[in-house]
């Protein structure tokens, strides 16, 4: 296929509302970034990350120096956890607040980027709180500027308008989508991600996964968002069993990561529905659940659920994965079946069950489903009714694997 004419290493710019980076030895772009944030008067900056992540897949040997060398002052709040809460995001604020930060660099997968984005809005609306923005008691047009530098192929954060963080106390975890957290620049770098092990690996790839499954489903879908879940598909089904199986491989983590953006730019333009308001619930409530994997749980239900209203989209997505389907509303339980099958090869062969979820959740569920702010958007997209006894049924049919 064409894949193998295409140098990776040549940087190429993918511009979509911003312009990221791509390409093995992008995250050298840092330095141009940083001149560019120097010329917008930009001299201090607040970096947002993980423990320790940033550190081993190589990109703060890379940013660091070039931070000192464009005498960029920073400081690094490093305590983002797999799903972000409001607090973490107010404890953020409050450090970049002190350090008179002017832009926000996230330095991570979904959780620190997403966390970068609402730093940056609450640098502007400085009487607003996290919680406040994540129950839309506001709505932002403006926040300082965002670098993303990505280090998994999944949430497609880097090229979207997203972001998610949770309201333990309620066990909300809603998302917010505003035209202002667009990261003025991201790098997506493949060499940045060959230290994920297999588990994450699969977890963010599944999440990629759903990301197009919903995007070419929705009731706004467009030719745009099902041709790139065509192309997302494909490329995950040829590089993602190559890169379980040598971690190392750059062509591999190259195409999984083009495939991720790709994915974040379908449902940047066609939205999602049931998997992801489905799926926020559940990582809610047991934060330390990998939201990719909460996501390949519920997905061969959900296939199961929407394909008699999207058959022949369905069977064209999904052709790499579940060949000859004829895109026929009978053939919903076979296909799903099928998903399943392949999501157990790869690795994500958890269910609800697995995660320590029981019958006895399942209402709870539905109503953090119904309730939680921002989701109702999202159900409302589905191609079917997602009524609560849907929504429960969904829930229940994940419970364990199908038979």
């Amino acid at each position: 296929m064409w894949e193998t004419k295409i140098n990776p290493f040549k940087i190429f710019e993918l511009r979509c509302k911003n312009t990221t980076y791509f390409g093995i030895g992008a995250i050298n772009k840092i330095g141009d970034i940083l001149e560019d944030l120097k010329k917008r008067g930009i001299n201090k900056v607040i970096l947002i990350t993980g423990k320790s992540s940033y550190k081993i897949s190589g990109a703060w040997d890379v940013v660091r120096p070039a931070l000192e060398e464009k005498k960029v002052d920073f400081c690094i709040y490093d305590k983002v956890g797999p799903n972000p809460t409001v607090d973490m995001i107010e404890e953020a604020v409050e450090m970049a607040k002190s350090f008179g930060a002017q832009a926000v660099i996230g330095i991570g997968g979904g959780s620190p980027i997403d966390t970068a984005k609402s730093v940056a809005v609450l640098l502007e609306y400085k009487d607003r709180n996290a919680r406040e923005l994540y129950e839309q008691k506001f709505a932002p047009e403006k926040a300082v500027p965002i670098i993303a530098i990505n280090l998994t192929h999944g949430t497609g954060t880097e090229v979207d308008r997203f972001a998610v963080a949770t309201i333990p106390e309620k066990n909300y975890k809603p998302a917010i989508a505003y035209d202002c957290i667009y990261p003025l620049y991201s790098i997506d770098d493949p060499q940045l991600m060959t230290k994920l092990d297999k588990t994450q690996t699969v977890a963010v790839t599944v999440d990629a996964l759903n990301h197009v499954t919903e995007a070419s489903t929705t009731l706004v879908a467009s030719p745009y968002s099902i041709l790139t879940a065509q192309e997302t598909v494909r490329l995950i089904a040829k590089y993602l069993p190559v890169a379980i199986n040598e971690p190392q491989n750059l062509i591999a983590r190259y195409y999984l990561l083009y495939a991720s953006a790709l994915a974040g730019i379908s449902f940047d333009n066609g939205l999602l529905h049931l998997t992801h308001a489905l799926e926020h619930p559940l990582s809610a409530v047991k934060p330390e659940l990998p939201h990719g994997l909460g996501l390949g749980a519920l997905l061969p239900a959900i296939v199961k659920t929407i394909y008699p209203y999207q058959a022949e989209v369905l069977a064209s997505v999904y052709e790499p994965i579940v060949p000859n389907l004829k895109g026929v509303p009978s053939e919903a339980e076979f296909a799903a079946k099928k998903v399943e099958e392949w999501l157990f090869e790869m690795g994500c062969d958890k269910k609800l069950s697995d995660f320590g979820f029981s019958q006895s959740d399942v209402d709870n569920l539905v109503d953090l489903a119904l309730e939680t702010p921002s989701l109702g958007l999202l159900l409302s997209m589905s191609p079917v009714k997602a009524t609560k006894e849907v929504i429960k049924k969904i829930y229940e049919e994940s419970l364990y694997p199908m038979k």
